[in-house]
């Protein structure tokens, strides 16, 4: 398998349909909670939407600097989550999510292999098959979080 088939996978079981490595995925997570659930606040914790709306938010502007080889995303907007009144907000966060996670595999399935070598926008970034890695590790972290808080939810709630 070559390396684009083999990382375009890793995405896809992380977001979409995996179980090898954390026995779960994001869509399996997200779309088995309600709005309600997706918005209530445990602790000092993330919401779940919070979490849904920071990964997503970094899918989406790689993707453009996939395309216009700018980088125009900033770490300090990554959890700025438009509020969620409604299942249709919710439906509308996990659509533009799993869509966004499909063209993002997508697009690394695409990519030449000698791509992954070559520095991401700007060398400061690295590779990018550091960068690619490196939204693979940070999307496991925050489904940790995410499955974790569902089940304190869950929980809460027998």
């Amino acid at each position: 398998m070559t390396r684009n088939v083999t990382i375009a996978s890793r995405l896809r079981e992380v977001f979409l349909d995996g179980y090898w490595i954390a026995n779960t995925n994001y869509k399996e997570q997200i779309l088995s909670v309600s709005w309600q659930q997706a918005i209530r606040k445990v602790d000092n914790l993330n919401t779940i939407a919070a979490l849904t709306y920071h990964i997503n938010y970094y899918l989406a502007g790689l993707l453009k600097a996939f395309e216009n080889r700018k980088l125009e995303i900033s770490d300090k907007y990554s959890f700025d989550l438009p509020q969620i009144q409604s299942e249709a907000d919710w439906n509308k966060l996990v659509i533009d999510f799993l869509n966004n996670a499909e063209k993002f595999a997508s697009k690394v399935e695409q990519m030449e292999d000698s791509v992954f070598d070559m520095p991401f926008v700007d060398e400061k970034y690295g590779s990018y098959l550091r960068n690619v890695e490196g939204v693979i590790e940070h999307s496991y972290y925050h489904l940790g979080q995410i499955s974790l808080i569902r089940k304190m939810i869950l929980s809460d709630q027998l």
